[in-house]
């Protein structure tokens, strides 16, 4: 799992732009869903979605509730486990 600095609440230099965090969080969750980096990884897409969601980006929720459907319980806990780890170390 990244971790990323918060200066000025400008996240987007991970994919090369500037964007608001909860953007390029929406931006990353769209990679892993499609498997742009390698393997389809719905378990961060999810998590990156729930993220994204938090931060009030509106197509968030609805690509969460999108990967959930293709993912078992076990799958969705570990992802709602890494957000919250994420949110405590970020």
């Amino acid at each position: 799992m990244a971790r990323f600095d918060w200066q000025d609440g400008d996240f987007g230099t991970a994919l090369g732009t500037s964007a608001p965090i909860g953007e390029t969080l929406f931006a990353m969750g769209l990679r892993h869903a499609a498997g742009r980096d390698g393997a389809i990884d719905l378990v961060s897409a999810h998590m990156y979605f729930n993220l994204a969601d938090q931060m009030g980006v509106e197509d968030a929720a609805r690509h969460r509730f999108q990967a959930a459907e293709a993912m078992t319980k076990a799958e969705i806990g570990r992802a709602l486990r890494s957000a919250r780890t994420w949110l405590a170390t970020n």
